[in-house]
């Protein structure tokens, strides 16, 4: 199948040909779905603070944390270009056109709403001021309907380039001493809650290789003025997706796509590729979160609680877990110890024990707990699904018939069994990526994150190049299958902790805005 070139553009990329051929196998034989047993829900798989328990735990990581390594884990490298979509649309329609579009539609997600509430962007100082420079005036062009001009200074590379920029490069909150752009938003959440005893909050980036270069330009410009205002120092780290997690495209017959060049067509392996990025990071205890989920410093307060919250609570089972293990790795454990543990495993870890438990001899348990105990644990906070059920954490189980707690893609589940349509219909909490990772044993030598993935958990999409169809394979999620044996723990976070950027009119939700 493969020709000497392709044998020789697998090896450059760190990929070996039996990876190749397991993923069009893959393409042949698709991705079983997910069998949802049920929806988590408070009371069966999801925790529900009370305000004493929520500030015990915040208590516990603000006493405990200086004794760990705590890095937060930004995922940065999705591109804005699909922030635009809507403007770019409207600027390629003709003119009768635009003004069809402008006065049917006045909606929030509108052409019409962005260009009447622009002044309130955070970027609105730079674009005014970018056309200044060219001779320009804003408040012109838009008295003259001459919006095109405006976006293409927004979106191309001769003005602001936004379409072509990373999220976290555009500017998303205006303050009185200026606008932050995204990237500089997570600095200031790392120095509340990622900093060690000596003041100094480390955070990574993963970022595409063509924006990397920007990203450091940008915080040699911004992350003195943080420093200085909450003294901190910061150690700000970045990776880019490996050429090894690169997957193969295959044509609607399964067969390897062909660029122009007759060379095999490669793509990223998903956000699940960053498992192997995670897995080289030598730090204790990890904070997840999306670049675009952030609010301004007057909403921030919320974020924090819950964020020391989820993490007081990981290092509390932590702790537990470590001084479980210590006994049973010694294998003395009695009888009554074992039962302790058993409970603590169902009620704490919600990990499911089989009912041929009870028939298990001494070792036989011991082993058991010690193998479901010894393994990476992750908080997650969830929040209440106010729209439509989709993805989210349910219980599954697994090939084995074995039950556990996943955070599960819309991708993951077979929409057209009824019993699985109702389990979704039923849930009542959605995946706001909001997570705190334990990746060390309790002999303090960290995971290998890779023994822990669900190769089995991928799933495919149709995409097309050079007006040809073809099938994209993406790796297990990195929050989905890439952590599919992890003890898992949900958590209910309150709304206002999500705050994503899907569309750039977001930024004018109340959530993004000043006071």
């Amino acid at each position: 199948m493969f020709t000497t070139a392709d044998l020789q553009q697998m090896k450059a990329k760190g990929i070996s040909p039996e990876q190749v051929e397991n993923q069009i196998n893959h393409f042949k034989t698709g991705f079983p779905f997910l069998e949802l047993q049920a929806p988590a829900t408070k009371g069966n798989g999801l925790h529900q603070l009370t305000t004493e328990g929520l500030n015990s735990l915040i208590a516990h990581f603000n006493e405990q944390r200086t004794h760990y390594s705590i890095l937060k884990f930004v995922p940065a490298s999705g591109a804005a270009s699909r922030m635009f979509k809507h403007l770019f649309e409207f600027r390629q329609a003709n003119e009768p056109d635009q003004k069809d579009i402008l006065q049917s539609d006045t909606g929030f997600n509108s052409v019409h709403y962005f260009f009447k509430h622009i002044e309130k962007f955070a970027f609105y100082e730079s674009l005014k001021n970018s056309l200044k420079k060219k001779g320009m005036n804003i408040s012109e062009l838009l008295h003259d309907n001459r919006f095109n001009e405006i976006l293409d200074e927004l979106l191309d590379i001769e003005g602001l380039n936004y379409s072509n920029l990373p999220k976290g490069l555009l500017l998303f909150h205006r303050y009185d001493e200026g606008s932050r752009v995204a990237m500089e938003e997570h600095l200031v959440e790392a120095a509340v809650y990622a900093t060690d005893e000596n003041k100094v909050a480390s955070i990574h980036f993963t970022v595409s290789p063509e924006h990397q270069f920007k990203f450091e330009e940008t915080l040699l410009q911004t992350k003195g003025s943080i420093e200085k205002e909450y003294k901190t120092t910061f150690q700000v780290t970045f990776s880019q997706q490996k050429p090894s997690t690169d997957t193969i495209a295959v044509n609607e017959e399964n067969e390897p796509f062909r660029n122009s060049d007759d060379s095999l067509l490669f793509r990223p392996g998903g956000h699940g590729a960053l498992i192997h990025n995670l897995n080289e990071l030598d730090y204790e205890i990890i904070f997840i979160k999306n670049i675009d989920n952030i609010v301004p410093d007057r909403l921030r307060n919320e974020t924090y609680k819950y964020k020391k919250a989820i993490g007081g609570l990981l290092l509390k089972l932590q702790e537990q877990i470590f001084e479980y293990l210590d006994f049973l790795d010694d294998g003395n454990t009695d009888e009554e110890t074992i039962e302790q543990m058993t409970e603590f495993a169902v009620q704490e870890l919600n990990i499911h024990i089989p009912d041929a438990f009870e028939a298990y001899d001494r070792m036989e348990k011991i082993d058991f707990l010690f193998n479901k105990f010894n393994r990476p644990i992750r908080v997650c906070g969830m929040v209440k699904n106010e729209g439509e059920p989709g993805g989210g954490p349910f219980w599954a189980i697994n090939e084995n018939s074995e039950k556990s707690l996943q955070i599960v893609e819309s991708s993951q589940i077979n929409f057209s069994d009824p019993k699985q349509n109702e389990i979704v219909k039923s849930a009542t909490h959605f995946n706001p990526v909001d997570l705190v990772c334990g990746v060390y044993d309790f002999k303090g030598e960290k995971f290998d994150l890779l023994d822990f993935v669900d190769p089995e958990t991928g799933f495919i999409s149709v995409k097309s190049k050079d007006g040809k169809t073809l099938k994209a394979l993406e790796l297990p999620g990195l929050w989905n299958g890439a952590m599919a044996d992890w003890i898992t723990i949900f958590v209910e976070t309150p709304i206002i902790t999500f705050n994503p950027v899907k569309t750039v009119n977001d930024l004018l939700r109340t959530q993004h805005q000043p006071e």
